[in-house]
Formats: C-alpha cells, sequence, structure tokens
C-alpha cells in the first residue's frame, strides 16, 4: 500500500503525494505519485529538507534508555520537537517522532542537508543535576538502582520476600531447565510446581518486578531522600514547560472531577481540574509519561492540557471525592423520584411507598430511575470488605458508574433483589435466575435477573431491563436505500430462511421483531419463541423457552409446526437439530426467522454447514443473512463539523477499500470535504455520542451464491461473489454512515475488523 506523504524541499518548495515503495534513506532518489495531478516523479534525495509521513502519533510504548527528546532547526526556519531513537539514525539522515497528539503525522525524516542545528533535551537526572539538586555521585547510585530494578530477576524477589534462599530458587529452576518435558515451564510455575511458594506470592512478585522496571528516576531520587518531591515537580514542570498546581491551595471543580470515570482516575492516578466541552486540564504527578495524553485523549475524545501536582495531594483529593460520592441510602431515596410501585411477589401485590423500609424503597428507586434513563441493565456490585456496593448502568451499550452505596446496605439490598425475583435467598454459592414483573405509572416494566456469586462470599446481582426494547420501524434502523428496499423484500417471500447474526448487544432481536411488525397483519398466523421475550406486539403468539424444564427452541419449534404457522421466528439457533429443523421447516412453506452468534454474512454461511446441516438443503432455503453491530451515534445537540486531513481522509479509503471506493463514487477529498465529530455537551453528559446507530451487511441469495454454498466454497469466495453483486461489508456500511455524518471511525473501530 503506498504511503501518503509530505515533502519539504531545500528552496522551501513543497509537494504531498504517495511514495511508490519505502523509503531508503542511503538511496539516491525516490519515487513519488504526486497527489493533484497523479504524475509520476523521481526526487532527487539531496535536495529534500525532510519528508512527512501522514498519520496518527503513536505515544503507546513508554520511554526507554534508547530514545531521547530534541528540538530540530531546518534550513527552512522551522522547528520540531520531537523524540529519536538512536539507532534508528542514517549517514544521510535520521527519523523524529512527534510527542504531541493533535500532529497530522507518525514521523518524519530528516535530511542532513535539511538541518540547520539540533538541541538535545537533557535527561531528568542531568536536568536535575545542572540545577543544583543532586550531585553527580548520588545520580549514579540512583541510575545504577534503576538498572537493577529493571534486570531484577523473579527468583530474586522471591528470595527477598520468603525464607526460601536463593541457592534453593536456584537449584529449583536448574532442574526443571534440564528436564525435556518441563523446559519451557515459566520459573513461577517451577517454583509452584515444587511446592516452594504460592500461587499469591508468584502473582505478588510478578507485580513488584512489573513496578520495578516501570519505576523513574525521579522517583527513585525522592525514595533516597536526595530530593523532595516539591523540588521534583518543579524540575518536572520546568522541564516540560507545564505549570504547577496546588490543589491544597486551589481545589479542583467538583463537577470537573466527575468528567473522567472513577475507574480511570484511581488507575492512572489522575485528577481533571478543569473540564470543557472539547478540552480538559489533569494534574498529574508524572508528566513524563507519554501513554497519560493518548489514553486520556482516547477515552473523553477532548485536548488534554497537562499540569504538574504531587501525587499526594492527588491521591489525598480522589479519596476525599469519592469517599463523600459514596452516597447514603438516606440522601439517595431523597434524591431519587418519587414513585408509587406495585411489584407481583406471587399471590399479593405489595403496594411500596416512601414509609418502607429504606432498603426496599431504594431497590424500587433504582429500578425506576434506570427505566427513566433508558438504561439497557443495571449492575449491582459489591465489593469485599468496607469497600462500598457500586450500582453501574448500561446505556447505549457502555457501563458507568451512578451510585456507591455504603457496604453495611450490601447483603440487604442483593437479598430484596432475591425476594422481588422470587428466588432462595437462603442460596449463596450457586448461580440463580429470575424476573421481576413491576407496574409504574400504569406501565408494565419487566427486569431479568441474574445472580451470581463473586470472590469474598459476594453475589453481584445484573438486572435486564426489558421493558428499554421496543419496535422500531425499519425506516429508522439506519438501513441504507439499497439494503432497506431489499430486506422488506426477503420478508414478503412466502417461505424461505432469514438469518440476523452478531454478537449479542448487537440489536439483533430489535431487527427481527421491526421485520415481524413490518408482515404482521391479520391474515398471517405469526409464531415467536424466544429467550426472553423481550418484545411483545399485538398479533404475535410469543413463547418463552425453558431449558429447565426441557422445553428448547427446537421443542418449540416442532410445536409451532403442528399449530398452523405462516411466519416463525425462532430467537436462537442454538444446536444442530435446531438449525436443521428451522431449515427443514422454511423448506416446506414457513417463512423462518432467526439469528446466529457470527462475525458476518458469509461466515454464518460456513458456520451453519459446520453445525451438520446439509449444504443442499441450506442453499435452496436460504433467502438471506444479515450481519450488524451497533456504533454510537454523534450527539445531534453538540457535533461539530470540521475538513479531515489528507491523512484522515486516505485512512477512510483503505478501511472502505480503495478500489470500491472509487467505483461506489464515494466522496472525493477537497477543502471543502466535511465530516463530523464529537465535541462534548449537557445533553450526552460531555460524551460526544448520544444512542446508537446500526451498520449492516446484507447478503442475498442469488443463484450463483445458491451454487457456491452447495460446493461448499470458502468464506472469501462467498464473501467476494456477494460483493460482486452489491454487496456492502459492515466497515463499508459504517464509513457511509460516517460521510453522512453519523458517528466517527473511531467507534466503527470499536465494532468491526
Amino acid at each position: 500500500m503506498s504511503t501518503h506523504v509530505y515533502v519539504k524541499f531545500l528552496d522551501k518548495s513543497e509537494v504531498t503525494g504517495f511514495l511508490q515503495q519505502t523509503l531508503d534513506p542511503d538511496a539516491e532518489n525516490l519515487g513519488l505519485l504526486i497527489a493533484d495531478s497523479q504524475e509520476q516523479r523521481t526526487l532527487a534525495l539531496q535536495d529534500i529538507c525532510y519528508i512527512k509521513f501522514y498519520g496518527a502519533p503513536s505515544l503507546a510504548e513508554s520511554f526507554n534508555d534508547d530514545e531521547f527528546f530534541e528540538d530540530v532547526y531546518t534550513v527552512t526556519d522551522e522547528l520540531f520537537h520531537l523524540r529519536l531513537r538512536k539507532k534508528n539514525n542514517s549517514t544521510r539522515g535520521f527519523y523524529g517522532y512527534p510527542t504531541d497528539l493533535t500532529s497530522d503525522y507518525s514521523c518524519i525524516f530528516f535530511t542532513v542537508k535539511g538541518l540547520n542545528r539540533r538541541r538535545k533535551d537533557k535527561p531528568l537526572g542531568e536536568f536535575l543535576w545542572q540545577m543544583g539538586l543532586i550531585g553527580p555521585d548520588e545520580l549514579n547510585e540512583a541510575l545504577n538502582d534503576q538498572k537493577k530494578l529493571r534486570s531484577r530477576r523473579l527468583g530474586e524477589i522471591i528470595t527477598d520476600n520468603t525464607d526460601i534462599s536463593q541457592a534453593t530458587v536456584d537449584e529449583t529452576i536448574h532442574t526443571a531447565r534440564n528436564d525435556a518435558r518441563r523446559s519451557q515451564l515459566r520459573v513461577g510455575d517451577i517454583l509452584m510446581e515444587a511446592g516452594l511458594v504460592t500461587k499469591e506470592q508468584v502473582e505478588e512478585a510478578l507485580a513488584l518486578q512489573e513496578q520495578g522496571k516501570r519505576k523513574r528516576i525521579g522517583a527513585i531520587l525522592v525514595e533516597r531522600g536526595l530530593i523532595t518531591e516539591q523540588q521534583l515537580l518543579s524540575a518536572l514542570a520546568r522541564k516540560f514547560g507545564l505549570r504547577v498546581v496546588d490543589l491544597e491551595q486551589s481545589p479542583p471543580d467538583r463537577s470537573a472531577i466527575k468528567s473522567l470515570p472513577r475507574e480511570i482516575v484511581e488507575r492512572m492516578q489522575v485528577l481533571p481540574i478543569e473540564a470543557g466541552p472539547g478540552h480538559m486540564v489533569v494534574a498529574t504527578s508524572t508528566p513524563t509519561d507519554p501513554t497519560i495524553s493518548e489514553n486520556l485523549h482516547f477515552a473523553t475524545n477532548r485536548r488534554i492540557e497537562l499540569v504538574v501536582a504531587s501525587a499526594s495531594q492527588i491521591a489525598a483529593v480522589i479519596t476525599s471525592h469519592f469517599e463523600t460520592l459514596e452516597d447514603s441510602v438516606e440522601d439517595l431515596i431523597e434524591n431519587l423520584d418519587e414513585l408509587d410501585v406495585i411489584i407481583d411477589e406471587g399471590h399479593e401485590l405489595e403496594t411500596v411507598t416512601e414509609t418502607d423500609s429504606k432498603v426496599i424503597n431504594l431497590v424500587n428507586k433504582v429500578l425506576i430511575d434506570a427505566h427513566k434513563r433508558g438504561a439497557s441493565d443495571i449492575h449491582f456490585e459489591p465489593s469485599m470488605g468496607t469497600q462500598p456496593l457500586k450500582i453501574r448502568y448500561r446505556k447505549d451499550g457502555l457501563c458507568y458508574t451512578v451510585h456507591q452505596i455504603a457496604p453495611a446496605y450490601k447483603a440487604a439490598i442483593i437479598s430484596r433483589i432475591k425476594i422481588i425475583s422470587k428466588l432462595d435467598i437462603a442460596e449463596h454459592r450457586r448461580p440463580q435466575s429470575g424476573k421481576i414483573l413491576l407496574m409504574h405509572n400504569k406501565q408494565r416494566i419487566e427486569y431479568r435477573v441474574e445472580i451470581t456469586p463473586t470472590v469474598g462470599s459476594q453475589e453481584d446481582a445484573v438486572l435486564r431491563v426489558l421493558s428499554a426494547a421496543h419496535i422500531f420501524p425499519l425506516e429508522d434502523l439506519g438501513f441504507t436505500h439499497r439494503n432497506l428496499s431489499a430486506f422488506r423484500s426477503l420478508l414478503t417471500k412466502p417461505y424461505g430462511i432469514i438469518l440476523c447474526v452478531g454478537p449479542t448487544g448487537s440489536g439483533k432481536t430489535t431487527s427481527l421483531h421491526s421485520g415481524l411488525a413490518e408482515i404482521n397483519a391479520p391474515d398471517r398466523k405469526i409464531w415467536t419463541a424466544e429467550d426472553p421475550v423481550e418484545i411483545t406486539q399485538a398479533g404475535l403468539r410469543q413463547v418463552q423457552v425453558n431449558a429447565k424444564i426441557g422445553f428448547t427452541f427446537e421443542q418449540a419449534l416442532r410445536s409451532f409446526l403442528r399449530a398452523d404457522p405462516d411466519v416463525i421466528m425462532i430467537g436462537e439457533m442454538r444446536d444442530t437439530s435446531t438449525a436443521k429443523t428451522a431449515i427443514g421447516a422454511s423448506l416446506t412453506g414457513h417463512l423462518v426467522l432467526s439469528t446466529l452468534h457470527t462475525n458476518n454474512a458469509p461466515e454464518t454461511i460456513a458456520r451453519l454447514i459446520e453445525m451438520g446441516t446439509d449444504p443442499y438443503n441450506f442453499g435452496n432455503a436460504m433467502l438471506g443473512i444479515l450481519a450488524q453491530r451497533l456504533v454510537l451515534r454523534l450527539c445531534d445537540h453538540c457535533k461539530a463539523s470540521y475538513n479531515p486531513s489528507p491523512a484522515e481522509y486516505e485512512e477512510l479509503v483503505d478501511a472502505y477499500g480503495r478500489e470500491l471506493f472509487t467505483q461506489h463514487k464515494m466522496p472525493e477529498y477537497s477543502a471543502d470535504l466535511i465530516l463530523m465529530k464529537a465535541t462534548g455537551c449537557n445533553e450526552c453528559d460531555g460524551r460526544g455520542y448520544s444512542g446508537r446507530v446500526a451498520v449492516h451487511e446484507l447478503m442475498i441469495n442469488s443463484p450463483a451464491i445458491r451454487k457456491a454454498i452447495k460446493q461448499n466454497l470458502s468464506v472469501d469466495d462467498l464473501r467476494e461473489q456477494a460483493m460482486s453483486e452489491g454487496m456492502h461489508t459492515l466497515r463499508m456500511d459504517g464509513i457511509q454512515k460516517i460521510f453522512a455524518g453519523e458517528t466517527d471511525l473511531r467507534q466503527l473501530n470499536r465494532v468491526t475488523t
């Protein structure tokens, strides 16, 4: 694949294009396809100042001893602040890598002739030495400590932390290495096998080893008492041009702290102190870590400005803030909406009012609150010891924490959920499944409950809010015009099988129910078998299967065939017998719809044949296969238009397929090309996304595909044939939605490859 580059010449002229081969710094010339004119040119390397390679910068790798910072001044009067690798040089020039995530290039090659001067950025230790904070001997001792930590062996750590001698460890490892059957075992496994250590001791030693490898020179100097933490912070701020903040004198905005999930704040030990729609100021005690800005930018889609604060102050604010976020039951009940709830607990209906117990009120109000917010799932997650009970909602496919309840209420809340879902409150060792039926404002709400034992004698409860699912018109499912017309055509067929495929949570059931709503009429008898029944429709005869009593999808399907059906929907084809029965039903005059957990449409055919279905029968029965995923939709209230960089445009072209991109007459690049990006507002809680949109891949059966199925051709052959007949892949459909301003490439990459 050609590489998109920007070339700056010594005379300050410039050109963009595509390298026709990998850059060889020792070659005299390089071939370039000019972007505007598509002219093939040969450029002399001696005339070039630098070559900029377009692409996203990567700061994921931590800096190591082979890397350093440098300011590079060119003869074209330009300055670049870069990181460089000592080994990545040539006599003709060298490569540099950006330190700024907003850069539009992944690296630059500078020629020797293009340089004016270079100024190396000093390592932190040398910087502290020149500031007079430490002496050369103290610096060398700290560097030696760092070297020892990075090369420390697991056996040495175990010896230091246990009563086992080094000689015993060495002898045990030596014996295992001489045994052909055990020579490939890791050191920790060898010592556990010998009974010298436990799994917990090995895991602790591995954690210590990893901490030692990551230990920075500044932290070592502070531990040795050679400098104070404040002196280190001042030096780091001066070195990287950052400002220092005193969190005691200037406490952060509490609303800003909420702009990052608690898990990220605690794991990375960072603290948001200011937050706007597209910008966030974050305090860190380790500005030398390049992954901080990258990870935060990825998590928030905002520009990150780092400031420096002490680790102790950051930790203190985090602890104080999240302890105060632990909701008291009284406050939580007061803050959640008033309600009048009726819960079906069997033979009697219990009316719950605000005057009843705190736990009853709390559980009921959380159930209603999740329903009102449009959550699809509620997660009750008790932690061990004195840690709080965390309540998280899943909305638009993502989980976020909404409440933290004092640990004293953990057992009572889980027991209450068991009671109203008619489960055994005395059983704590096995998983349990149940259901909650609730009436609120004359609306029936159903929750599917799953209780799962977790470590520390705890139990998690996950509730699926079934009422959150409802029927969408086919026009609202995000189909392209071609796919909508083709899918509707499939639904009008009198018999055959239609499959909707994708992972859990990709909207398969929603799509099938929308399809059934399209053909639901008094002159048609439609049966559905589901587990569970998440969406109900008038006019459908819907059945809940129950594997515990032996009532499976296959049994339901066989029963339907004796109940005069026109259309049958099977929630999932989980086994070979169900698949064979469904295919048989579709060949005997019935329209059958079902789902399958496969990645895409062509793979579905291979999967069913591997399950043992007859290729001949399936080839005759199949009408079409709809594969789909759900991606986050850009918030309509705050999404912003922008002109993408050439590198970003080329990434979209490559993801679509360059040849097909041209054939399908996709938008050409220009200064007028507009895409949309996330920014964040109050309507979307600062995320930049609200709701989801589906991307589809619809394979329609044809004589050529039917023949390929019967010949048991490969997945690649099936895909090639389907695409030649007009099928667009999931990524192609998603990129069309990117150009339509509905989502972005980041979200598409989350769900497709």
